[in-house]
């Protein structure tokens, strides 16, 4: 999938969170209906098998409940994507990655392996850490192998980790620093990595060796490794697809640092200049370029710099999950899941209670025809009537992410009080709450654009009688 990831250290982010965060988006001309559901212990499988590939496996017999993300029809599989577990453990899967010949030479994809469509149901459940996510998942890769290469992201309270895989079977990780944040297009982004350093970097068991035997280090001696180098990619379509996509996170986080947006030098993580807010990686996750040539909505490019670059905001996205874990809360309030759907530039981020059994039917039951019961559903048609004007609904897209998400906050403000005075709170009940508020202000802003859009239609004629 081509997806655009930003991970937040806890000492980047405004409360201390970790904060990690993913837009899921879908392949050029097509959309995938998602829904938001709780994966109870009796609803997990005990013996999985892969839609796409021929893998299947029994699993442990103990899972944990936890949140998913999968596609509503389920033709090609679960896809989970995105969720957090009973102990608070969340995990974003997965980010399709690039790579190079010569790795794919020496260690081939294996049709018969794992991809997105299964990491999350084959990892989530049973993991009590982000440290045990990536061991877990490194494990089932250097077994079975995957068919596709990708990055994945685990975070608990206190650290976050990034795991990328190396061809069929291999595979690294680095811990996310507390003091700084991450950007990660569909391209392998690593670029810094210690052999010696269990404490912030992981890897398969063999990979030095197999570094070594097909010559994949190209660093010179006296430099550190660089993963980029070794495993990715520096193609001319990278240049317009994917690094011009952490240019424009970097540019907003850290607008006092000059980047190229075509540069392949981009870091993978830095410092911003000052802490980040989940409005930040909602806005960022929405981002077309704005203020800038490249923007297909403004007025300072032309036909060829409009759409020179990949936006991250793309029509295209399925769904955006926010998973933010608070530190020092209750077990109850520790994980909230910020969710989107469709098109992060007239989406707004809804935030849920993990620790819940159900989720509200507007998000949950996404069916295969355009529904406004359907928040997924919804959200599409008010992007694509608000698209073709986007200038004249941009102050009614603006007011209504920021009343949301302001009620979004104040509902996880509310509750935090009520726990600190000691009181019961029905967290289902504050979910249901929060969606009722939701579908009522999405279809709010869907009258209006309609109304709005006809008024600019191609053949109105402005005298009547």
């Amino acid at each position: 999938m081509a997806c655009t990831t930003i991970l937040v250290g806890k000492k980047a982010s405004y409360d201390g969170s970790t904060l990690i965060a993913r837009t899921e988006d879908s392949q050029n001309g097509e959309f995938t209906p998602k829904k938001f559901i709780v994966v109870n212990p009796e609803d997990q499988p005990r013996h999985y098998k892969s839609v796409l590939s021929t893998f299947e496996i029994d699993l442990p017999d103990n899972p944990m409940r936890y949140t998913s993300v999968p596609d509503a029809l389920g033709k090609d599989g679960i896809w989970g994507e995105a969720g957090i577990n009973a102990v608070n453990v969340a995990m974003s899967a997965t980010e399709t990655i690039t790579t190079n010949a010569r790795v794919l030479g020496a260690d081939p994809l294996v049709p018969s392996g794992i991809g997105e469509e299964d990491m999350l149901t084959l990892v989530l459940p049973y993991i009590h850490s982000a440290r045990e996510g990536v061991e877990l998942l490194g494990s089932i890769l250097e077994k079975y192998g995957t068919y596709e290469s990708n990055g994945i992201a685990f975070s608990d309270c206190d650290e976050i980790w990034w795991l990328e895989t190396i061809g069929g079977h291999h595979w690294i990780a680095r811990r996310v620093p507390d003091d700084a944040y991450v950007t990660n297009p569909n391209q392998l982004g690593i670029d810094y990595f210690e052999f010696n350093n269990p404490s912030d970097y992981l890897h398969s068991s063999d990979l030095r060796d197999f570094i070594a035997k097909h010559h994949l280090d190209l660093t010179y001696s006296n430099e550190h490794f660089n993963p980029r180098y070794a495993f990715g990619s520096q193609r001319d379509k990278d240049r317009h697809y994917n690094t011009p996509r952490s240019w424009a996170i970097q540019r907003f986080l850290n607008p006092e640092i000059e980047q190229d947006p075509k540069s392949f030098f981009i870091p993978w993580c830095q410092k911003p200049y000052r802490k980040v807010t989940v409005e930040d990686v909602k806005y960022v996750l929405s981002n077309h370029y704005q203020d800038t040539i490249f923007d297909p909505y403004g007025p300072e490019g032309d036909a060829v710099s409009q759409k020179a670059f990949r936006p991250i905001g793309i029509n295209r996205t399925s769904q955006t999950a926010i998973l933010q874990l608070r530190p020092n809360q209750p077990h109850e309030t520790t994980g909230i899941q910020w969710l989107s759907y469709g098109s992060m530039p007239f989406a707004t981020s809804v935030p849920f209670f993990t620790q819940v059994t159900k989720t509200p039917d507007y998000f949950a039951n996404t069916s295969e025809n355009v529904s406004t019961d359907s928040f997924y559903w919804t959200s599409r048609l008010i992007a694509g009537l608000a698209d073709a004007h986007f200038h004249q609904h941009e102050g009614q897209l603006d007011d209504y992410i920021e009343k949301t998400m302001a009620q979004g906050h104040a509902m996880i403000g509310k509750v935090d009080a009520a726990l600190a005075a000691d009181e019961t709170v029905d967290f289902e009940a504050e979910n249901q709450a929060m969606s009722d508020y939701i579908q009522e202000e999405t279809q709010k802003l869907l009258n209006k654009v309609l109304f709005d859009s006809s008024n600019l239609m191609t053949n109105r004629f402005s005298v009547s009688d």
